[in-house]
């Protein structure tokens, strides 16, 4: 990256930095309306400077700077379809909650690789991790599969390949992530994930059983008494 480059990319960070910390409030449109503001001022940026801004934001350690990082990538069509395993690796560092790891995983690394942009070793390996954040990330990965609002068509081999691998894990996050990709997959896919069941029903978590099977029956995670 050029001199003249790094320093817009520094001046684009110091003022959404500003922009974020001036808001009385951090609720989710009052970001969003910032990170619009800025998506059209990088519109016509090369995807290697928005992607640069994405990776400052994220050094900030802060929330708010992440959802704008992760938001400014995934809506500039350029930088987010240049993303490859190298890049999601750097954005996702330091993720370390679920609010990170969904947003990452919802916005960025699950579509990618619904459109084919990293192998799906990438997320395998993910599933592997001794980290469980990284573990969480798989399975969230799955989510932009198999809604419908997100661009999903359903894919009911990766989906299930990943909770396969995961499917002893006993990390809250991740079972509570589990439970999300096969919820996920019921509307394509109801039969597979019965099967899915009945093949684990000795293995998953209870927790995954029950909201899974509530969603097989009643269309509901949590149906009311």
């Amino acid at each position: 990256m050029q001199q003249v480059e790094r320093i817009q990319v520094e001046e684009l960070v110091a003022e959404i930095m500003t922009r974020l910390q001036a808001l009385d409030s951090l609720k989710a449109e009052n970001i969003g309306a910032v990170r619009r503001e800025f998506s059209k001022r990088l519109s016509k940026a090369e995807p290697q400077i928005v992607i640069e801004v994405a990776l400052r934001l994220i050094n900030e350690e802060k929330f708010e700077s992440r959802l704008v990082a992760y938001a400014l990538v995934c809506n500039h069509r350029a930088a987010f379809r240049s993303l490859g395993e190298k890049e999601l690796e750097q954005l996702g560092r330091g993720i370390d909650s679920w609010e990170d790891v969904d947003t990452f995983a919802c916005c960025l690394s699950g579509q990618a690789w619904r459109e084919r942009q990293i192998a799906d070793e990438v997320i395998f390996h993910w599933a592997h991790s001794d980290n469980r954040w990284w573990r969480r990330a798989a399975l969230v990965s799955t989510v932009p599969l198999n809604t419908r609002a997100r661009g999903g068509k359903g894919d009911t081999d990766r989906t299930l390949e990943v909770c396969r691998i995961l499917v002893r894990d006993r990390d809250d996050m991740v079972v509570k992530a589990m439970s999300w990709a096969l919820r996920e997959l019921v509307i394509w896919d109801a039969e597979a994930v019965h099967r899915f069941l009945e093949e684990y029903k000795g293995v998953l978590a209870a927790r995954v059983v029950r909201e899974v099977r509530n969603k097989l029956t009643t269309g509901l995670k949590n149906p009311r008494r």
